[in-house]
């Protein structure tokens, strides 16, 4: 059943990157469209996201980003296939405006390994293929739930020789071997992430589970960090690359100072861009000890 299951959603994958870019947005936004009307999951929760982390919007302020959100949702959602099946080319020729790209040649000119942060915003696919079209690239990523599917994932994101690291130990240390060598690591900052080895920082002022992997990684390796987001432009035109700079204290051996860092600076990020954030993620779910998950109010942390 499960190798049945991945051959049905490889095949929706490779019909769906025939489509234009024009063509997938259309279907996407159509999709965002519904999320938003239906009573759905994904809408319930961007709802209760944006209650958190942006109270100074209005009601009917929020309901119109909620709905922003979900189209831009449903857009990456019918664009990933083309990431995955266009020719490399045609996927980097999106790239219509760049923004920043001199911080990553700053920070490597000394020969520092960089981790290049990159939050759930835009298209994180095009912005994936476009880095390491240019650098010995590897990418921190968790196995997907279909096991079939591990290996497509591998070779789609893997086409111009970026390598996939799991998030395990053996990948842990794959990862800061490729730091120390001067290479570019790959990390989504804004997970909610299980197990130890966090720390509970803000994130729009709520206290949430962070990753502190990004503190130690620049500790161990002496790697410098920047974060980057691919904005989709607007009727189809493509896609913006901004590379922006990330907030002091990133690397400090204090972990609530390390990791407090890191949300501010995915924070700064959002907050140019807020209407193509996944909104729709349970960022907030892992809460310290006795504080309600907001998602759940009768489930006490």
């Amino acid at each position: 059943m499960s190798k049945l299951k991945y051959f049905f959603v490889a095949g929706l994958l490779r019909i769906a990157g025939w489509l234009s870019l024009a063509g997938a947005q259309r279907i996407g936004k159509f999709l965002g469209l519904l999320m938003w009307r239906l009573p759905v999951k994904a809408r319930e929760v961007t709802d209760i996201n944006l209650a958190i982390c942006l109270p100074e919007l209005s009601q009917a302020e929020r309901a119109a980003m909620a709905k922003e959100s979900l189209v831009n949702t449903g857009m990456t959602m019918l664009e990933v296939p083309l990431m995955w099946e266009w020719p490399v080319e045609k996927c980097l020729d999106l790239v219509q405006e760049t923004e920043g790209l001199e911080l990553i040649d700053e920070a490597m000119a000394d020969g520092s390994g960089l981790i290049l942060l990159a939050p759930h915003l835009g298209n994180w696919e095009l912005a994936g293929l476009f880095f390491s079209s240019r650098y010995k690239m590897a990418a921190l990523y968790s196995p997907p739930n279909m096991p079939e599917f591990e290996d497509y994932m591998i070779r789609v994101r893997g086409r111009l020789g970026s390598e996939l690291v799991r998030g395990d130990r053996r990948g842990l240390v794959r990862l800061t071997s490729i730091l120390r060598e001067g290479g570019v690591a790959g990390i989504l900052p804004d997970q909610s992430p299980r197990g130890k080895g966090n720390a509970f920082a803000p994130f729009f002022g709520m206290e949430v589970k962070t990753m502190t992997l990004v503190s130690k990684l620049m500790q161990r390796t002496g790697a410098k960090v920047l974060i980057t987001y691919a904005e989709r432009l607007e009727n189809a035109r493509g896609f913006r690359i901004v590379v922006r700079e990330t907030e002091p204290g990133l690397d400090s051996k204090d972990a609530v100072a390390a990791t407090t860092a890191l949300n501010t600076s995915v924070e700064h990020c959002i907050r140019d861009i807020p209407g193509q954030y996944q909104w729709e993620y349970k960022r907030m779910r892992h809460r310290p000890e006795g504080e309600t998950n907001p998602y759940n109010p009768d489930k006490v942390c």
